[in-house]
């Protein structure tokens, strides 16, 4: 795989707080004003072979990921506006930063997305599609994705969902099978959302596709169908960035020593776009649900039933706009030891939202691409590392040990580039 003159066109529905903070690093770095902190391609490292060999190489030096420098940036939103004006309406990153980049940040555009109020209340735009079906939208979306790489020179794609959460709804009959669904697109069903639209476009012309929210997307079997007939990677759900992905490095801790959990309550202040648009209950449940298995999945309540069977776990998220792109997540954690004694453990992470999930999407881009061309296919469940909610294959469940999802991902990148994989019987 060459990568050296290969252009990545970037495809980002939903060009808001995580896609601009995401372009602006992206071009900060290339530009030498920053370092790619929190990327796993670009400051990670990969152990190959014995631990005597002291191999243990950059992954974007072992594995043939395409380099930053390659990448273009195109997408969709409902505001007509540059990226440049998207990154200071959202006011995550320093204006001195922003005009460093202006010149670049002016000359990314949006294209008119698709978009239906119906699906994120709280939202309202005037720059949208119209068309006579839905079947109509995805055609125009991938019309839009030919232009844009031919405009320029792009000799791949990737597209990664950074829209706002869609309300909650179950799957249904027209996502059962590619037909179905395909009939629905021509009927305007309304079980088919604008995700689902923007996912359909980009599996049909064999582009891999991730969603970075929790809505139900890319994760029906229609679209897994249709990305297996296509030979097309997809991944998803929800971005773990802030309390889960906290949750994830702790309970595994805890279960690995054998401390029982009483309760577990979590509370979140934000006031960005998606706090927003998660002040809509239909919203809320949409992510709640993203948030509340990672516990039962990692802990396994039926197997330790002693430590963990009457575990109470409640989420909320409140929508509190001073505090901007700044997330704010409490965790009680209610624990108990030896005998059955009871201790706390008490977390508050302030974070901030855009500027975990921007690398997130970063390695995304390129394990994505990099699978594409590695011939893999369907659900890519090693990258489960990435998301809350991980979508499998079939009657699967997934892993939320992030220490498990870890050594998935990097012994995944050891079988693509032929190394031995690493299975720590100390035999080394």
């Amino acid at each position: 795989m060459n990568n050296e003159n290969s252009k990545v066109g970037v495809l980002i529905p939903g060009m808001g707080a995580v896609a601009s903070t995401f372009i602006c690093g992206v071009l900060a770095c290339n530009k030498g004003l920053s370092k790619p902190i929190g990327s796993m391609t670009q400051m990670g490292s990969i152990r190959l072979g014995k631990r005597s060999e002291k191999r243990s190489p950059i992954i974007k030096d072992f594995a043939p990921v395409a380099d930053m420098d390659n990448l273009v940036f195109g997408g969709w939103d409902i505001s007509n506006e540059n990226v440049y004006d998207v990154s200071i309406r959202s006011k995550v990153l320093d204006k001195t930063l922003l005009d460093q980049l202006k010149p670049e940040l002016e000359d990314i555009n949006v294209f008119k997305a698709v978009f239906d109020k119906e699906y994120v209340r709280r939202l309202d735009g005037n720059w949208i599609k119209t068309g006579t079906s839905k079947m109509d939208l995805a055609e125009q979306v991938m019309n839009d994705i030919k232009s844009f790489n031919e405009k320029n020179n792009i000799t791949s794609n990737v597209m990664i969902w950074c829209g706002s959460t869609e309300i909650y709804f179950e799957p249904s009959d027209v996502h059962s099978s590619i037909d179905k669904f395909e009939e629905g697109l021509r009927n305007d069903s309304p079980a088919i959302s604008p995700s689902m639209i923007y996912a359909y476009a980009a599996i049909k012309l064999g582009i891999p596709f991730a969603n970075g929210a929790p809505n139900l997307s890319a994760d029906i079997p229609a679209l897994v169908e249709l990305a297996e007939t296509t030979k097309t990677p997809i991944a998803g759900k929800d971005f773990k960035t802030g309390q889960t992905l906290m949750k994830t490095i702790l309970a595994p801790g805890l279960k690995a020593r054998q401390l029982g959990i009483n309760g577990w309550f979590s509370t979140n202040i934000l006031g960005n776009r998606d706090g927003e648009v998660l002040d809509d209950p239909d919203a809320f449940k949409t992510k709640e649900e993203s948030k509340l298995g990672v516990l039962d999945t990692i802990l396994e309540p039926e197997k330790n039933p002693d430590l963990y069977s009457d575990l109470y776990h409640k989420v909320r998220i409140n929508y509190y706009p001073p505090r901007g792109d700044d997330k704010e997540g409490w965790d009680n954690i209610d624990i108990f030891g030896w005998l059955g004694y009871p201790m706390q453990i008490k977390v508050d992470f302030l974070c901030r939202d855009s500027i975990l999930a921007a690398p997130i999407v970063l390695d995304l881009v390129l394990f994505l691409d990099l699978a594409k061309k590695s011939n893999m296919f369907g659900v890519q469940e090693w990258l489960s590392f990435y998301f809350k909610s991980p979508m499998t294959r079939p009657n699967v469940g997934p892993e939320h040990d992030i220490f498990v999802q870890l050594a998935k991902l990097k012994n995944t990148l050891r079988h693509i580039m032929g190394e031995e994989l690493i299975t720590h019987l100390d035999q080394d």
